[in-house]
């Protein structure tokens, strides 16, 4: 994660607390919000989590990794969001040194969603570029492998941010405030690894993969001026539901990105100019809203989340073999 830092010396004695002058209501108000946010993250996620594990037509390798992006937005959901939020309403950090280093060393679950991200763009480009290869080479048990390497490296990354700055043995906060400082060195190893390569594998990727989806859609409208064997309308099947699963998965990172930017704009520029306390947190909840708004991203473009959504709430998963049920429907597409 591309932490801000700040020039302790210079800026620490202007970051105190400053209490609110908002009436009672507002701040109940203000509490609500934030525990329909939190709920709405949590129960979203979870719905993807609980699908996925479930429903045996959901297990593919992509899925697998939408699975892997799901459980650290619930996480996010459960460990950060509450605390970020809280942290603004207050206007104060009230939770105290040693739990500004954990809430920074979990801040490691918003590393694997960046590269989960880009996981997921390499995914969609192997198989619209090669689909015959990868049906044969990627399989769910490589991909859970590929996911359990991210998610170890991306945390062991966090901790030697935090070991090698110093942030476990006497963790820096402002008063009232939760900063981790970053020497010139890691701040530049940060800003490469956590945002600008995984940033240019999406960016890379995902253009072939439209120009790809584009040269397939072309591929569709010659086959359907002509009359068709079984095995071309198998075909242009395929490609319609790669092209799909590729734009449905664009949007999921046209979101991220959206999400990501300002953050990291932010990061680039508090050494350059002064910017203000209150846009740090703004663009800070900004990254973590992310993990709010990507359920809704499924529920919108994917009929197959929302027939799951409907089993759920019926409790029809807790029949006999509801792993078999057919969540994916006759016409609809693979995920």
């Amino acid at each position: 994660m591309n932490l801000t830092e700040f020039n302790q010396s210079d800026r620490c004695v202007q970051f105190f607390c400053s209490v609110r002058s908002v009436s009672p209501a507002v701040y109940i108000l203000l509490y609500v919000c934030l525990a329909a946010v939190v709920l709405l993250t949590l129960c979203g996620n979870l719905l993807i989590i609980i699908s996925i594990l479930n429903f045996n037509q959901l297990h593919t390798p992509t899925n697998m990794l939408v699975l892997s992006l799901a459980v650290s937005d619930f996480l996010v959901g459960i460990f950060l969001m509450p605390v970020m939020l809280i942290w603004t309403i207050e206007s104060c950090w009230i939770f105290g040194r040693y739990f500004c280093s954990i809430y920074w060393l979990f801040s490691g679950l918003l590393i694997i969603s960046s590269y989960t991200i880009a996981q997921i763009a390499v995914d969609r480009y192997l198989a619209l570029s090669n689909p015959f290869l990868y049906m044969n080479i990627v399989s769910v048990r490589i991909t859970c492998v590929v996911i359990v390497f991210n998610w170890c490296l991306s945390l062991l990354y966090n901790i030697a941010v935090l070991y090698f700055n110093g942030n476990f043995q006497s963790s820096v906060l402002c008063p009232g405030e939760c900063f981790l400082f970053l020497n010139e060195v890691w701040s530049v190893i940060d800003l490469v690894l956590s945002f600008i390569f995984p940033l240019s594998v999406i960016i890379i990727l995902y253009t072939r993969v439209f120009v790809i989806a584009k040269k397939h859609a072309t591929a569709i409208r010659e086959l359907n001026n002509h009359t068709r064997t079984k095995t071309q309308k198998i075909t242009s099947h395929s490609m319609k539901s790669e092209r799909k699963a590729a734009k449905v998965l664009g949007i999921l990172v046209s979101v991220f990105l959206v999400c990501l930017l300002p953050y990291f704009i932010y990061s680039l520029l508090v050494n350059v100019i002064e910017l203000q306390l209150e846009t740090f947190r703004n663009v800070l909840i900004m990254f973590h809203f992310n993990s709010t708004i990507n359920p809704f991203i499924y529920a919108l473009f994917y009929p197959w989340f929302r027939r799951c959504i409907k089993l759920i709430v019926t409790l029809q998963i807790f029949q006999t073999d509801s792993a078999l049920i057919n969540v994916l429907g006759v016409s609809a597409p693979r995920p």
